[in-house]
């Protein structure tokens, strides 16, 4: 029999799913699946950024957070995180991982990215150091090539994809990228322009 010290010092092998998610896509929640599906993860958190380091426009906090619980927070084993909130300013993946790691010392934490990312990796702020706290799952993603690229298995959706699909009215292409509860609140809220 375990005591329940034995139990709060289980390892938990944690993936961080972290993004704009401006607004979270079809590839996004396929992401999440293939991780759980495909590694030795008991859970995955989404953390979507609160202010994009590189100053991009985003739709308001809490719609991201709302759109990003509506396309995955049905998922098992998933849940939306609102950390970087709480940490506020900028978003920073180094802070946030030392934020989580100091408040979940039981976790194994591996930080989720799109194969697209290895190449704007000496823009990110303390980069090797991300790697030692959370060793990359590099996802493959359809147009992304690169000898340290896996396969590309995620198809080629974007949010600035999504966000043109919106300003053109093109009701069929957003279907094709987006869940349909997304679509819906976007619609509802007039976000990205709809009038």
């Amino acid at each position: 029999m375990h005591s329940s010290s034995d139990i709060g010092s289980k390892r938990e092998n944690v993936a961080i799913f972290g993004g704009s998610f401006n607004p979270p896509h079809i590839a996004h929640v396929l992401a999440v699946v293939m991780v759980l599906s495909m590694h030795d993860i008991d859970r995955v958190l989404v953390v979507p950024a609160y202010r994009h380091p590189f100053a991009k426009q985003l739709a308001s906090y809490d719609a991201r957070v709302a759109m990003t619980e509506l396309a995955m927070g049905w998922l098992p084993r998933v849940a939306v995180s609102r950390i970087e909130e709480a940490l506020g300013g900028e978003s920073r993946t180094l802070r946030t991982l030392e934020r989580l790691a100091a408040e979940h010392p039981q976790w194994s934490m591996r930080l989720v990215v799109g194969a697209d990312i290895l190449s704007e990796a000496h823009k990110w702020h303390g980069f090797e150091q991300i790697r030692a706290l959370a060793p990359l799952l590099v996802l493959g993603r359809v147009g992304i090539d690169g000898t340290a690229a896996p396969e590309p298995i995620l198809p080629r959706a974007s949010s600035t994809e999504v966000r043109a699909a919106v300003a053109s009215h093109d009701a069929d292409r957003l279907a094709a990228l987006v869940p349909r509860e997304v679509v819906r609140y976007i619609e509802e809220n007039k976000l990205y322009g709809i009038a």
